[in-house]
């Protein structure tokens, strides 16, 4: 018998439309073309019998609270054409976000708190499948100068015997190839109005993601979350950008970064409102002062502590 080959993965991926109910995903409809895969098939917990017997020995464990979970990248690259949601947007949206779509021109992401949406994940490695309902998860947007920007999914689903089937041909034209991270590609980084010199910036959505499993329910949930959005920039005179009184002061900035060239192929984060917290330190990059900010995105009028648009 060959053996599998680790690189015989297929993840496909599709929004429920009942909880915990697998809409059945297909390789022509819903594959998801990723990278730095991680899966962790039985997650959960073993429980000792504890036993009293009249010898030594180790005990029985019995496994509880099974679910599954994957993790990796996806390259945040729109669709091409806007108005047209991108092959990754199930995703993004059962990590507790809304989508909304205005034809031929945007689609945008925010946070929701209520009413969160679910998936279901199914996964091949060689000829076994593994099925994960009821998805949820959280996400980091990741940019870097010089490098691809990702968005570092992490999904938590619900367990489910796996079995041999037949494997499906995954049709990944949807995902467009990415722009690297330039001085053109990323023609805006502002931090309260002013512009900065970037190197890395990220944006953590903070889900706490949670297996409830109870008798008569189960199910994985959100039930908070803390964003944090960090950046290292290249350090400016005080007199034009000044971390510090605007950290004692708790003044809230707002931050917005542009990647993309062309329609169809434009990705803007914003972040109305942002306490940036104390200066944690400097850092020595090529012999170059660099700043590492960390900020914590807040509520305006609740649920758009920071937005996703793709134009």
């Amino acid at each position: 018998m060959a053996p599998i080959k680790w690189k015989s993965k297929i993840i496909l991926f599709e929004i429920e439309s009942a909880y915990g109910t697998d809409p059945t995903p297909t390789g022509a409809d819903n594959a998801m073309l990723m990278t730095g895969v991680e899966f962790t098939p039985m997650e959960g917990d073993d429980v000792s019998r504890d036993l009293e017997r009249p010898y030594l020995g180790a005990q029985e464990m019995i496994p509880t609270g099974l679910r599954a979970r994957l993790k990796g990248k996806v390259e945040l690259s729109p669709s091409g054409t806007a108005g047209l949601a991108p092959a990754w947007g199930p995703m993004l949206r059962t990590c507790g976000m809304a989508e909304a779509i205005v034809e031929d021109t945007s689609v945008a992401y925010n946070p929701i708190s209520d009413a969160m949406e679910s998936g279901t994940l199914h996964f091949w490695i060689g000829g076994t499948r593994h099925i994960l309902t009821g998805c949820r998860g959280t996400c980091v947007l990741r940019v870097a100068a010089q490098a691809i920007p990702y968005l570092e999914f992490d999904m938590l689903g619900l367990w489910s015997q796996p079995s041999e089937q037949a494997r499906p041909t995954p049709d990944f034209s949807a995902f467009k190839g990415p722009q690297i991270v330039t001085s053109t590609n990323t023609p805006t980084f502002t931090v309260n109005g002013v512009s900065l010199v970037l190197r890395e910036v990220s944006l953590n959505l903070g889900n706490q993601v949670e297996p409830r499993l109870l008798v008569g329910s189960e199910s994985i949930i959100i039930p908070d979350r803390a964003e944090s959005f960090a950046a290292r920039v290249e350090a400016v005179p005080v007199s034009t950008f000044n971390p510090f009184a605007l950290a004692n002061a708790r003044t809230l900035v707002a931050v917005s970064l542009v990647h993309g060239a062309g329609a169809g192929k434009i990705a803007t984060l914003a972040i109305p409102a942002a306490q940036l917290k104390r200066l944690s330190g400097y850092e020595n990059q090529q012999n170059i002062l660099e700043w590492p900010l960390e900020l914590i995105p807040q509520p305006v009028s609740g649920n758009d502590q920071f937005s996703l648009t793709l134009t």
